[in-house]
């Protein structure tokens, strides 16, 4: 009997998890913008407002003007490249940086109905993309590096002058020339590859590229985004907008910034768990362990149950015995005093 329960708590004991499980799963995917993005977005209220704090200080860096570096008349051989329009103008960067990304974590929030997934992935992405703007404008400001082009841009008409120490007279548009200052880091390229470099962690993760089973068609996914923020890098050295050290600091730049807010908020994308959230992984644990708790109450019950069940068969049994043993005893005695009386 005492084995026959013990089989009997474990068969249930099993069904419950997978039950509890399939529960959880379908509690999570209920976790969606209309029922937890307010709660989502009220715990990262500092997040959005520090967010707002960098959008004023990019402002500001925008507007005021770079150290003018010295530049002598010995200096401009490399900085006589032609005057030349963007190949990828301003106004493309935050379509392709920013929109596309959102648009692909969308995508995913509508198949896995993931809260935590949508809010974390966009905080993570305008965190990368306005750190990485703060830092490459300080940069910018701070070193005053003449472009390619500095010399057209001083001296549209190509008559060039300086001074009694032989620094540039500029007699250009003020604010040309002030544009002229702003070489090192490249923005265009830093701004792409901490876009687009987010974007390539989150896909990495989502589709598992590093689950070892060896599909190798998995990185032309991951790739594809870094190719587009290097060819834009490209374009700013054949534009003679930048100098392919500012470039290759501005990639690297805006590529360390997305890697440390990704990983701010999603593990790395070789992990077990890369494809989700902290948060996703931390309120299912949390709802585990409710749920466990609950469980393990009722296993109790049950299992005291079936003590109390046990118990009262060996009472029973102890009863039924004692009682034959009683019997036993008085027909042994009777037979001795009927052998008496003969």
């Amino acid at each position: 009997m005492a084995s026959w329960n013990s089989a009997f708590l474990l068969w249930f004991k099993n069904l419950r998890n997978i039950f509890q499980y399939r529960m959880q799963e379908v509690q999570l995917g209920s976790h969606t913008v209309r029922s937890h993005g307010v709660a989502v977005a009220r715990t990262h209220m500092h997040d959005w407002l520090i967010l707002l704090l960098l959008v004023v200080i990019e402002v500001i860096l925008y507007i005021i003007h770079p150290f003018y570096r010295f530049v002598g008349k010995d200096m401009m051989d490399d900085l006589r490249y032609p005057l030349k329009s963007n190949t990828v103008p301003v106004w493309a960067v935050p379509m392709y940086a920013i929109l596309l990304p959102m648009l692909v974590f969308l995508i995913v929030y509508i198949r896995r109905k993931d809260v935590y997934d949508l809010h974390h992935a966009v905080l993570g992405l305008l965190f990368s993309i306005l750190l990485t703007a703060v830092i490459t404008d300080s940069i910018k400001n701070a070193v005053g590096r003449p472009r390619p082009d500095f010399f057209w841009r001083c001296f549209p008409d190509g008559k060039d002058a300086y001074d009694k120490w032989g620094n540039v007279i500029c007699h250009g548009d003020i604010s040309v020339i002030k544009e002229g200052h702003k070489s090192f880091p490249s923005g265009h390229t830093s701004w792409s590859f901490a876009g687009l470099g987010f974007l390539s962690l989150y896909l990495s993760g989502k589709i598992k590229v590093f689950d070892r089973r060896g599909h190798v068609a998995k990185l032309c996914v991951v790739f594809l985004p870094l190719l587009v923020a290097s060819l834009v890098g490209i374009s700013r050295v054949d534009d003679y907008w930048h100098h392919w050290q500012d470039v290759f600091a501005g990639g690297l730049l805006g590529l360390v910034v997305a890697t440390f807010c990704y990983l701010q908020f999603f593990p790395p994308p070789y992990d077990a768990n890369g494809w989700g959230t902290y948060a996703y992984f931390r309120v299912l644990e949390e709802s585990t362990a409710n749920t466990t708790n609950t469980a393990n109450a009722g296993n109790l019950q049950i299992a005291v149950a079936g003590e109390i069940q046990i118990a009262n068969q060996q009472e029973w049994d102890e009863n039924g015995l004692m009682g034959m043993h009683l019997a036993h005893d008085s027909s042994s005695r009777m037979e001795d005093v009927e052998s008496r009386k003969s």
